[in-house]
């Protein structure tokens, strides 16, 4: 194991490890960028966000891909991946799908995962996107979408889920922080239909916030319907955890047969 006290986290000769220091460290100090990984080398790509928010390595793969792939089989599968922030689920997607397309809502995120995929042997099609845009619906056409860290980010996270799943054939992953039922609060309307929900207030110029002043979130009950209603027949909450901002939720779920195209 190397003297830093982590594995690299490719094994395979790369476009990272033919780089020079020298390059990699302009490339470092070129983007915005709020994490980083090692390369074959264990040299850092990228940069932590400060000195205690993504100040580790990020891991490849990611344990949640793992089951993921577990579950529902990415070998032959066309995956969405809705927010790819900087590239590290992508890679770790792109190593078990046939296709991967990521996209997500800020330019220079879409920017960073173009560097950081290329730099790990890796070509997705990319894309920036806005999910709250309602006539975004042709890009969920997939056969898997991953979903992590975007929904709770979002001023209409039911309307956002309805164009999604829609569009999903085989399943998905999604996580999320939720509401306590004593937090939620408020109430909107989507098609009719009330929902209570959490209003939380969202810092838009921070890298970990999404695109608007505030975000919705939702209640687990209601999550899970939302999902059922799309026609994902098996809906497995992974796990429940209490993280620093909130409650927050793992589910993997997928159609049923007669409903797969």
């Amino acid at each position: 194991m190397p003297a830093h006290g982590y594995e690299p986290l490719i094994r395979e000769r790369s476009v990272a490890d033919s780089l020079k220091a020298d390059d990699i460290q302009a490339l470092n100090e070129l983007l915005p960028w709020a994490c980083f990984t090692v390369d074959g080398q264990g040299r850092r790509v990228g940069r932590p966000a400060n000195a205690t928010k993504r100040s580790t390595p990020q891991v490849i793969p990611d344990e949640r891909i793992v089951r993921l792939d577990a579950a529902l089989g990415l070998r032959d599968k066309h995956v969405v991946e809705v927010g790819c922030f900087e590239g590290v689920h992508t890679i770790a997607l792109c190593d078990r799908a046939a296709r991967v397309t990521a996209v997500d809502a800020r330019v220079e995120n879409v920017v960073k995962t173009l560097t950081r995929t290329w730099l790990y042997g890796h070509r997705p099609e990319l894309a920036v996107q806005d999910v709250e845009d309602a006539s975004a619906t042709d890009i969920y056409e997939c056969d898997v979408l991953h979903h992590n860290g975007v929904l709770y980010h979002l001023q209409d996270p039911v309307g956002h889920l309805r164009r999604a799943l829609a569009r999903v054939r085989s399943g998905m992953l999604l996580d999320t922080h939720i509401s306590r039922e004593h937090e939620a609060t408020s109430q909107y309307q989507v098609d009719g239909q009330s929902f209570r929900v959490r209003e939380v207030k969202e810092y838009p110029r921070s890298p970990f916030a999404g695109v608007y002043p505030s975000a919705r979130w939702l209640l687990l009950d209601d999550l899970r319907d939302e999902v059922r209603r799309a026609g994902f027949e098996d809906v497995a909450v992974e796990e429940v955890r209490e993280e620093r901002n909130g409650l927050r939720v793992l589910l993997i779920a997928r159609r049923g047969e007669d409903q797969t195209e």
